[in-house]
């Protein structure tokens, strides 16, 4: 079959790879329809430090079981599937408490496995691990729901972590996938006033959508001193900083009034300044976002008509051209690439 694969920094290419097969019991073989390609695939691309550094790659996939193991009981062959970013055995302690990205059987697609950005992916745990989606591979939502196997999913955590409710202001730092589904997320949860940091028109476009009330395009200190003359001074009661890296976190700080809530989901993180959090009352929350929790109510919604993510993809490739995906969002032309391959 035919899989991306990467060989170093910049070099992608997709190549003939011996085709998945079931090898436990819990096993399910499927075969991708939609793939993405996230952030966390581009740090690798680009050689900088994160999980994702190849030669697999991808690890959001929806597709259709193509066969299952003898122990499997909960899946056919046939059936539409989406995957979260992390495979679970679902039965340890850290599973049954809703933390499958703690499972110590488990692991991430494209990292501890096959990835998603294939014709085929090997999927452990498939029972644990895969929803079943009652709608075929032709379905006209399925980039909605790809959206929800990261993206979404961390969007939502962030906001549920944050306790972000009626009445809340938020700030999202950072106008990415991630940024722009945690405003989505805030939107839905009923928040008062979102206000999005980024500066690239096409994201924040989507950003306002979304639901974002007001965009804020500086950076740094003049991001701060905007933010606080929009809430009066005040601050807002939740940031959640998408970034990870010194100056996000430092803006997400500046931002956040005493006694509010930073949630901190972006990939690759710098340091938080404890003292400081520790001195203003600011709670820390977020982390490594447990998508499989939040799957099932999110393609529930989707399916309802209630949600629609969709929009973060704005380029669309075939498998073969999933190279010049990848350069596309790295040069900024794309906010988010889908991977056709039915």
């Amino acid at each position: 079959m035919k899989a991306a694969v990467l060989h170093g920094p910049g070099h992608l290419s997709v190549e003939d790879v011996d085709d998945p097969r079931v090898q436990e019991p819990t096993d399910a073989v499927v075969r991708v329809v939609v793939a993405g390609v996230c952030g966390t695939d581009l740090r690798g691309y680009a050689g900088l430090p994160g999980p994702a550094n190849g030669p697999r790659c991808g690890h959001e996939f929806v597709g259709v079981v193509a066969e299952v193991g003898a122990a499997v009981t909960t899946l056919r062959v046939g059936t539409t599937v989406v995957a979260p970013f992390v495979f679970a055995d679902g039965t340890c302690r850290a599973c049954l408490r809703g933390l499958s990205t703690s499972c110590r059987s488990g692991g991430m697609f494209g990292v501890a496995g096959d990835g998603g950005q294939a014709e085929a992916v090997r999927v452990p745990f498939a029972d644990a691990t895969l929803v079943p989606l009652p709608v075929d591979e032709h379905d006209e939502r399925l980039p909605a729901v790809l959206a929800l196997t990261d993206v979404m999913a961390t969007g939502q955590h962030a906001v549920h972590t944050a306790r972000v409710t009626a009445g809340t202001s938020v700030a999202v730092v950072g106008d990415g996938p991630v940024g722009l589904c945690t405003v989505l997320a805030a939107r839905r949860a009923g928040a008062r006033r979102i206000v999005l940091l980024g500066r690239h028109e096409t994201r924040t476009r989507i950003g306002t959508g979304f639901g974002a009330d007001t965009v804020v395009g500086s950076r740094g200190e003049e991001a701060v001193a905007d933010v606080l003359d929009i809430t009066g001074g005040a601050g807002v009661d939740v940031v959640v900083d998408c970034v990870g890296e010194a100056t996000s976190t430092a803006t997400a700080l500046g931002v956040c009034r005493d006694g509010g809530t930073l949630s901190v989901v972006g990939g690759v993180h710098s340091g938080v300044d404890v003292l400081a959090c520790f001195l203003r009352n600011i709670t820390i929350t977020g982390g490594l976002t447990p998508a499989r929790s939040y799957l099932e109510a999110l393609v529930d919604d989707v399916l309802a008509g209630r949600l629609d993510p969709s929009p973060v993809f704005d380029l669309s490739v075939s498998l073969t051209d999933v190279a010049a995906g990848y350069e596309a969002m790295r040069t900024r032309e794309a906010t988010k690439v889908l991977v056709r391959l039915s």
